[in-house]
């Protein structure tokens, strides 16, 4: 089928990079929140980060302004509902997505496909608890969206081809590029950097390095663009904990056990930049090791 419209579900990190990468792209945009103040911030953001591209003469005023007309926003999941197309991108907790899938399942139009930008979670498991397994799948984005080049599309046990084929018509309609992933825990992306930052907590944990010494060598030593413990902060840490222990539960292999150290700071609420302090301090001009 032939993708008009487009609904998102969570306004926040994801969601709104989603809105803005579908609107630009000529998709007519649902962008739903349980919570006003946050559709209000994610229409704010995406307003700037398209004047950011205006400045940078990536797009037109013009396009701009037609993008930001394209977009709606929605505290009723029913609007989202009624879309061709709907990207759940809420909180990486199964349980809430479940909640979104039964909700939205009264009012969906029955051609209507549904996906999920999960990062790890079973998208065969999401799909079962919907009318539709053959037109579910997994459409997940790297962040920051508008800038990173790669979609992974995850099929479920059940996804059939004609779903599959839309959602990469999508991905080629953004002018990104998909990966096409089979479903298991973490799918590809994940599944090899997750543990990389987990084996980084570990030596920082074993105290083999701090933490200034093992993100300068793995920028200046393997040529990462920002080292593991830069990059978890950025992730946050809530997440790289949580697709950790969907690694360790779902794979049952020791090697993905999440690191103690990793575990203590999301207990301390250090969630990285979201919250100012992980890895780093980001309170100051400048960020500060906190070991």
């Amino acid at each position: 089928m032939e993708i008009r419209s487009v609904g998102v579900v969570g306004a926040g990190q994801m969601g709104n990079g989603i809105a803005h990468v579908m609107a630009l792209a000529g998709y007519e945009v649902c962008l739903n929140d349980i919570d006003q103040g946050a559709l209000d911030k994610a229409l704010a953001l995406i307003t700037r980060n398209l004047d950011r591209q205006v400045s940078r003469e990536k797009i037109s005023a013009a396009e701009r302004d037609t993008a930001l007309a394209r977009i709606r926003t929605s505290l009723s999941l029913r609007d989202v509902a009624q879309t061709d197309l709907v990207i759940e991108a809420a909180t990486e907790r199964e349980e809430v997505k479940h909640k979104i899938f039964e909700a939205l399942l009264p009012d969906l139009k029955p051609e209507t496909i549904l996906t999920s930008n999960t990062s790890s979670i079973s998208i065969t498991r999401l799909a079962s608890r919907t009318d539709r397994p053959e037109r579910f799948m997994g459409f997940h984005f790297m962040n920051p969206v508008p800038v990173m080049q790669l979609v992974e599309l995850i099929r479920g046990i059940a996804t059939d081809k004609d779903t599959y084929e839309s959602c990469l018509s999508v991905v080629e309609r953004l002018g990104k590029t998909a990966a096409s992933a089979e479903d298991f825990p973490a799918f590809i992306v994940n599944r090899i950097l997750m543990p990389m930052i987990n084996e980084a907590v570990y030596t920082l944990y074993e105290g083999v390095g701090n933490v200034n010494s093992i993100d300068q060598s793995m920028k200046l030593g393997a040529n990462h663009p920002m080292g593991p413990l830069e990059l978890a902060d950025f992730i946050g840490l809530d997440t790289c904990l949580a697709i950790m222990n969907v690694l360790h539960e779902g794979l049952a292999d020791t090697k993905y056990r999440p690191c103690p150290l990793l575990t203590k700071y999301v207990e301390a609420g250090w969630l990285g930049r979201k919250t100012q302090r992980g890895f780093y301090d980001y309170r100051g001009e400048v960020p500060v090791p906190t070991r």
